[in-house]
Formats: structure tokens, C-alpha cells, sequence
């Protein structure tokens, strides 16, 4: 029997650096997408949606699940431009809210 990863770090590698990276973690037939990275001087050329369109293809689930602040305004438009959708926020401190989103997987 096969035996089931439960955590890939996928990288994204510019010239031999490392320019960006996202943590892919399956739990309850769910894909987690941990804490997206991409170098600023790589930002806005397309490895930060490559790699989370790569993360989605890690496991075979129905749904995609990722957390994000409610300041970190950019990166909630960015996850909305690729499907995602918030379905609730979490109180952390005074203004700052943990952003839960989640996206179904196409065919599922």
C-alpha cells in the first residue's frame, strides 16, 4: 500500500535562488496552503500564482483552504483573482482579523 504524503514545501528556483516557496499540507480529505513567499523583487510576474495553481494539483481533494490577515489587503485580492472565497474571519487582536478562505476544486 501506497503510504499517503501528508506535507510538500513546493520552491519555486530563479537562477539557483530560491524566489518563492508554499507549504501544501492535506488533512480530512482538505488541502491546507500554508503562508505563501515570493521575493519581492519576483512579485507581480506570475511565481506566486504558479505556485498556488501547483499546490492545488498536490493532492486530490474537493476543497482548498488557506488563512490570511485581514491587513494584508493585497494577498486577499490576489487568492480572490485565483477562486477563493472567504467563509469567515476570527478575532486575533484589536483590528486584526484572522481571514479564513476556501476553494472548491473544479470537477469535484
Amino acid at each position: 500500500m501506497k503510504k499517503q504524503k501528508k506535507c510538500v514545501i513546493l520552491k519555486a528556483i530563479v537562477n539557483n535562488r530560491i524566489v518563492g516557496s508554499v507549504r501544501v499540507r492535506k488533512h480530512n480529505n482538505h488541502c491546507y496552503i500554508g503562508r505563501l513567499f515570493v521575493h519581492p523583487a519576483y512579485q507581480n510576474n506570475g511565481v506566486g500564482k504558479h505556485l498556488m495553481c501547483t499546490a492545488e494539483k498536490v493532492f486530490d481533494v474537493p476543497r482548498y483552504e488557506l488563512v490570511t490577515g485581514n491587513l494584508d489587503e493585497k494577498n486577499i485580492v490576489f487568492y480572490t483573482n485565483l477562486g477563493y472565497k472567504i467563509y469567515s474571519k476570527e478575532k486575533a487582536a484589536d483590528n486584526l482579523y484572522y481571514v479564513h478562505m476556501e476553494k472548491l476544486a473544479t470537477g469535484k
